[in-house]
């Protein structure tokens, strides 16, 4: 298993894929007797030097770039070879397998024969290990290339340059200092000093207590715009659903007729609110279906508002007075009251407002008209509220689920160090084992304490070159 760590690796780090430029990367203990092996010399280190690629024949593959990053000033801190030759798939293959084949003949070096491809996140992970990144900034890599909106590239690249590292780190710091203390007063009990009062260790707590608070909002915040937002559109055929879609899309995304029952299956478009991504679902209009294909439309449509984080429930307002069409919407109603509950919210939305008077409108929620798009910047701004999202007053760092819910184990830690603290000396050993746990929790988050499972976990989910 650790032999992995030390074996020279080599991948495509472009996407797949025709494309002007393409680049193998190589990362190891010493790529210097294999640039040797290939053309003879060696590269000054962190220079671009124009040259062939040679096959096994001296036949050049084809001409590029070539940069060499000696250990330790490279990503993942071991050496680097990069090779930027054209984004041909066959080009960069060829280039890998010359690569593999180098390593095989070299023998100036017993370790290069090792050289093996690269499993996902390998480059990325090594970086890691050998300490030039933290977790939160590696995972933030991979948030940055996934990034889907403005908003969540730039929150990602302020965790990759260590915001969110940063914050974590000066809580752990100040959390340390808090538990010598502690454990200061469990050393020396016979001490007529309280080391407690005298450092004003409950002033610390309060304080760590109220840092972590504002952590907390800000990697709610950031692990919303890195997740986004699930809403699905539901109500009756013919409500206007699919023209909200496209009315939200700002494109003519799903199919509009006047024919009840047009939307068969799952029409799904990304949009950005503030530069949170919002994934709108339009659903088939919920009734007895007439048919098989609309039955599985339906069934589709009510799976999608189980897993949904907020549902537009959208009425009709020009039949909203009729007594069949009312008795619908109640069914309706009662049936999303009992599969999703309150934990998610619905939002009452009343279309084509343009048909209307104005003096009709008496119900709860949002008025609009997909038509003309009046009303559709408050049922944005409805969006975002139901998602719990505020602007951010200064920066906002890139964060995910397991970061928030670290942070809820170090605050429910806190919470009883707070309670032990209040009983004094009789839960001194108590306190000390809550403020322990706190750390690793906080500590989970940057990896400076974490399994080898989680790791697997994070790195497979990256893609092969980084």
């Amino acid at each position: 298993m650790l032999s992995r760590y030390y074996d020279p690796i080599i991948a495509i780090a472009t996407a797949p894929g025709r494309g002007a430029v393409g680049i193998v990367r190589l990362s190891g203990k010493d790529l210097a007797p294999l640039v040797r092996a290939w053309w003879g010399r060696d590269l000054r280190p962190r220079e671009a030097t124009y040259l062939p690629f040679p096959d096994a024949a001296g036949v050049p593959i084809d001409q590029g770039l070539a940069l060499y990053f000696p250990a330790p000033h490279s990503f993942t801190g071991e050496d680097v070879l990069e090779l930027q030759a054209h984004g041909g798939p066959v080009v960069l293959h060829l280039l890998v397998a010359r690569c593999l084949a180098l390593a095989q003949e070299g023998g100036a070096a017993p370790f290069l024969p090792r050289l093996r491809l690269a499993q996902p996140g390998e480059f990325t992970e090594r970086a890691f290990l050998n300490d030039k990144i933290d977790l939160a900034q590696a995972e933030a890599i991979a948030d940055l290339i996934d990034a889907s909106t403005e908003a969540a590239a730039r929150s990602a690249t302020a965790s990759l340059s260590g915001a969110f590292s940063k914050q974590v780190n000066t809580m752990r710091d100040a959390l340390v200092r808090l538990r010598m203390l502690v454990e200061a007063t469990l050393d020396f009990p016979e001490e007529e000093i309280d080391f407690l009062q005298k450092a004003d260790a409950q002033g610390q707590l309060t304080r760590l207590q109220a840092a972590l608070q504002a952590l907390q909002q800000q990697a709610t915040q950031g692990a919303l715009l890195r997740e986004g937002i699930q809403v699905v559109i539901a109500g009756q055929p013919n409500a206007g659903k699919s023209s909200l879609l496209n009315a939200l899309a700002g494109a003519e995304l799903a199919i509009v007729t006047p024919i009840a029952g047009t939307t068969r299956d799952k029409v799904e478009q990304i949009i950005q609110i503030e530069g949170v991504p919002v994934y709108v679902v339009d659903t088939a209009g919920l009734r007895e279906g007439l048919d098989a294909v609309e039955k599985i439309g339906i069934e589709r449509a009510w799976a999608a508002i189980e897993g949904a984080d907020a549902v537009l429930f959208l009425h009709d307002l020009t039949r909203c007075d009729r007594a069949d069409y009312a008795a619908a919407d109640a069914q309706i109603a009662a049936q999303l009251a009992q599969k999703i509950g309150r934990q998610v919210p619905i939002i009452d939305v009343w279309n084509k407002a343009d048909a209307v008077a104005d003096a009709t409108q008496t119900m709860p929620g949002i008025r609009l008209s997909a038509k003309t798009g009046a009303g559709l910047d408050a049922l944005r701004a409805a969006l975002l509220h139901a998602a719990g999202w505020q602007a951010p007053a200064g920066g906002l760092f890139m964060a995910r689920e397991r970061h928030v819910q670290a942070l809820r184990q170090v605050d429910a830690h806190l919470m009883e160090a707070a309670a032990h603290l209040a009983q004094s000396a009789q839960a001194l050993d108590l306190l000390a084992e809550e403020l322990r746990l706190a750390q690793n929790a906080l500590n989970e988050i940057t990896g400076a304490f974490s399994s080898d499972d989680l790791l697997g976990v994070i790195f497979s989910s990256f893609c092969i070159g980084k």
